[in-house]
């Protein structure tokens, strides 16, 4: 009873009831933005994705593709009509069983992000994967990371539908763009055995310039979950059989920029008339399932006329993991791998061109390993050829994706050392340059930032708006639009209940609800209840920094202590002073120039 009673008066004490709400408010802000909730979902992601893609690698890799390729070699002529079948079957479930044949793999996984908060469509899910597995175990000129990208993404959008109900995660929308590209990085990682390469590549992949660097802590925990699953089943040996260079010369270094040139010129060619081919086919009037049979028709023939050439155990066609060991045993001419490469880039032109159903990570740094180890043999005489043969993968995936880094992590990987990486990166970065902003994706942004150091000085309290319409999380959503001017320009309001902040309503947050459920449905179970809050003191590139890491919500509250809203604070708010200070120091330094001299030079 005494030691009950003692514990009591410590928690009295005036000390600690004194600084009590200081401590609560540091680590109110130190959990701001629940880092901790993703040891628990980015796991499950993992988990989930690792498996869906353990059964697909089996089902291609393991059941269909081997014998295929097998019959294919030993019968010639079942090559052109195999194509077809394959591309019509897609094709034929494409059409009928998904609202947009033209949507599927990475595309439809980067214009999520970007357009729709990371929602996807979830109905044709199993429609899609059984059209890329047609492509693909068939003979189509494409690989696994299509399927396992989007199967991963749309994984990780199905999960944030789950989760959103349950409060301890408090999920949002933001969230649901992370979960999504967490989904797509546990995909990447399973399918090539290679967790940072997945990590870094879905960190890369919705832009050309810069990082999805939000979803970098999920994405780590489930590339490595989603690794470790696909492991237990199918071993964690890496796919490709990399001869290990012990070092690298300065002559090496010249080569590989050199390489990176001329791959760099290819990429951009290839991408280009890809994009242009791809453009062409979506707009052709014809039923989708004909324009997959003609790709199918033009991608057999590819591999038929290679086979008429040169029968060497090489076929541009299938997923060919086989052809990248084939290539590094060195025992074909350069004239052929140089021939092998177009041909590959030719077949995955016309598969994924018509609409086939994956992507083309693995025809990229296929066609440039050959194109590097040809570049060796004919030009460099090097002791070491696999070198240059990882160098130019890596050139063609910077170059063709716009994923330098994704590129050299991946050659680091295969190889199981890190011998290749500075000559990797050296070409990788030249390849990066010289193909300019082609890309392979149509739905990559570029995402330049905007420099903001020169408001470092600017307290919020100057730029905030201190008119503002405050609701109430008790009022209908009917109630709450017949409250707002016509005229406000306001796209989110806070939600005040007692005078405290309990969150932010928005606009597009109103939009998702019919508006027939508008007067039963209230504020309160629509708002978001993540409230970013930072005192007026406040610099406005400190602001800007916690607005962008909203990404959902475009305004900013600004409150003193207590929880008082004194103003809000919008990206415009920022964009506009940065204008204002812009023209204010174009003026001045015009008035010196004038005063110097009495003429502006």
């Amino acid at each position: 009873m005494k030691e009950q009673q003692g514990w009591r008066g410590f928690f009295r004490h005036p000390l600690l009831r004194k600084y009590a709400p200081l401590v609560h408010e540091d680590l109110t802000a130190v959990y701001a933005r629940d880092l901790q909730k993703w040891l628990v979902i980015a796991p499950i992601i993992g988990v989930t994705t690792g498996l869906a893609i353990t059964a697909i690698a089996v089902i291609i890799l393991d059941k269909m593709w081997p014998p295929v390729l097998r019959y294919y070699f030993a019968h010639h002529w079942a090559i052109v009509p195999g194509l077809v079948l394959a591309c019509l079957l897609a094709g034929l479930i494409m059409q009928f069983f998904t609202p947009d044949p033209d949507e599927h793999s990475t595309e439809e996984v980067i214009c999520s992000y970007h357009e729709h908060q990371g929602h996807m469509n979830l109905r044709p899910f199993v429609p899609k994967i059984l059209a890329a597995i047609a492509t693909v175990g068939l003979g189509g000129s494409a690989a696994l990371e299509g399927p396992s990208i989007y199967g991963g993404g749309a994984i990780g959008s199905w999960i944030w539908a789950r989760f959103r109900s349950l409060r301890s995660f408090h999920l949002d929308a933001r969230d649901r763009r992370i979960m999504l590209i967490c989904g797509a990085a546990a995909g990447m990682s399973a399918v090539f055995r290679a967790p940072l390469t997945g990590i870094v590549f879905a960190l890369e992949m919705p832009y050309k310039d810069d990082l999805a660097h939000e979803a970098l802590l999920p994405s780590l925990i489930a590339s490595v979950v989603s690794f470790m699953t696909l492991s237990s089943f199918l071993g964690s040996e890496p796919l490709f059989d990399f001869v290990t260079a012990t070092g690298f010369t300065r002559k090496d270094l010249v080569w590989s920029a050199l390489l990176g040139l001329l791959i760099g010129l290819v990429a951009m060619a290839f991408v280009i008339t890809f994009r242009r081919f791809r453009s062409f086919c979506v707009g052709l009037a014809w039923p989708h399932w004909v324009k997959m049979s003609v790709g199918g028709l033009l991608t057999g023939l590819c591999g038929l006329l290679f086979l008429q050439f040169y029968n060497n155990g090489l076929l541009p066609l299938g997923p060919n993991y086989e052809a990248v060991d084939i290539i590094l045993s060195g025992h074909h001419s350069s004239l052929e791998l140089v021939t092998f490469g177009i041909f590959k880039l030719a077949a995955t032109a016309f598969t994924l061109g018509v609409g086939g159903v994956s992507a083309m990570f693995v025809p990229l740094f296929l066609s440039g390993g050959s194109f590097g180890l040809a570049f060796s043999q004919s030009l460099v005489h090097s002791a070491t050829p696999a070198l240059y043969a990882a160098v130019g993968m890596a050139c063609f995936i910077s170059a063709g994706y716009k994923t330098p880094l994704a590129a050299v992590v991946f050659v680091a990987e295969a190889t199981g050392g890190h011998a290749f990486i500075i000559p990797a990166l050296i070409g990788s970065a030249v390849a990066y340059a010289v193909s300019g902003d082609a890309s392979a994706s149509g739905d990559q942004r570029l995402h330049e930032a905007v420099r903001v150091a020169e408001l470092q000085d600017l307290p919020v309290s100057q730029i905030m708006q201190t008119e503002m319409i405050a609701t109430s999380g008790a009022l209908t959503l009917r109630e709450f639009t017949a409250m707002l001017s016509p005229h406000t320009r306001h796209e989110i309001f806070p939600v005040m209940d007692n005078g405290k902040i309990v969150g932010t309503c928005s606009l597009w947050s109103l939009s998702q609800v019919p508006p027939e459920k508008w007067g039963t449905t209230h504020v309160r179970d629509i708002m978001q209840r993540r409230v970013q809050k930072v005192l007026p003191d406040t610099n406005a590139t400190e602001a800007l920094r916690l607005l962008l890491e909203q990404d959902s919500e475009p305004m900013l509250l600004a409150v003193q202590t207590r929880d008082k809203v004194v103003g809000v604070v919008t990206k415009t708010n920022i964009l506009q002073a940065l204008q204002l200070r812009r023209d204010s120091m174009a003026k001045a330094a015009e008035s010196s120039l004038v005063s110097f001299g009495g003429e502006v030079f």
